[in-house]
């Protein structure tokens, strides 16, 4: 015991990570399928961007919203993404502590900044849905500002309370994280310190984050669906649902993940880092591609971006 307790984390210079749990040839595979995601994230995003921007029509609180979560999926999944693809050509899978520390940082600041931009999102939705007379009104240029600066302000405290709460932890057990990124779970296991007390504080501040979005984003659908039963026509109904069927799609899959994750014990690591695929690849890859295929005036600004470039060229 005594010599596990002098090796604590200011001894500790780096990590390593163990990956994924394949045969060596299947490394490749999993380094050709995530260079696609990953370009396909890259691109997706971008083009959203580029598009939203261009477009004048699509100078709306909802749109505003959307370029904002283009611009954080890339960067999320960047946080991870090149780094596990570099560990499947090295064999040297180390990550430097302070490495360890940024990347646990970063994607805790751009995850639950996604969270609270959705939570927006749904409120945007609620008020063109619920109340469209009022809509500009409400949804004030300074409003959405405000929206999307707070929930970048939440994403930082947050990420900077539970980043500082797991490295003050002493790791003492092994260096070997068994996942494909610093996460807090995986390097909670290697600590010989009393995980009590973090646990109890992780658990309350996770509580803080997500509890309020989530009620923001059940409570906003309650109305909105309430609303749209009462429209009398069919085709009233389905037009008024596909504003917002969209923004509920990406919600199901990032918040249906993150539970998944959290609720599964963690004897299963590998099951966990399944999961994790869902939040660091599938939803920042499939956010432009749902909102592109999906949403009318989207695909007519698309379209008509993609004519312009043809007549330059």
């Amino acid at each position: 015991m005594a010599d596990r307790g002098t090796s604590n984390r200011s001894e500790v210079t780096d990590f390593i990570l163990v990956g994924f749990r394949v045969r060596p040839e299947l490394h490749i595979l999993l380094f050709l399928l995530f260079l696609l995601v990953y370009a396909v994230i890259l691109l997706g995003n971008v083009g959203m961007m580029v598009i939203i921007m261009t477009d004048p029509r699509l100078n709306t609180p909802m749109y505003f919203f959307l370029g904002n979560l283009s611009f954080i999926d890339p960067f999320c999944s960047s946080v991870i993404v090149p780094k596990a693809m570099i560990s499947f050509w090295s064999e040297s899978k180390s990550i430097s502590f302070a490495g360890c520390v940024t990347q646990l940082f970063l994607f805790g600041l751009f995850i639950v900044t996604e969270g609270f931009l959705l939570a927006a999102m749904a409120y945007d939705c609620f008020i063109a849905i619920c109340s469209p007379l009022l809509y500009s009104v409400q949804m004030s240029t300074r409003l959405c500002a405000q929206m999307v600066a707070g929930s970048y302000f939440c994403g930082c405290i947050s990420s900077i309370l539970q980043t500082s709460m797991t490295f003050t932890l002493s790791f003492c057990a092994s260096r070997a994280i068994d996942h494909f990124y610093c996460d807090t779970r995986p390097l909670e296991r290697l600590s010989c310190s009393d995980l009590f007390i973090h646990k109890m504080v992780s658990f309350s501040l996770s509580g803080i984050i997500i509890l309020p979005t989530i009620i923001v984003i059940i409570v906003s659908y309650l109305y909105v669906v309430s609303t749209v039963l009462k429209i009398p026509s069919i085709e009233g109904r389905k037009k008024a649902f596909s504003t917002c069927s969209s923004h509920l799609g990406v919600v199901s899959v990032l918040y249906g993940a993150v539970f998944f994750m959290y609720l599964t014990p963690d004897r299963y690591p590998e099951l966990s880092k399944v999961t994790s695929l869902c939040y660091t690849l599938v939803t920042p890859m499939l956010n432009p591609l749902i909102y592109s295929l999906r949403n009318k005036d989207v695909k007519e600004a698309r379209n008509k971006l993609l004519e312009k470039k043809s007549t330059i060229l």
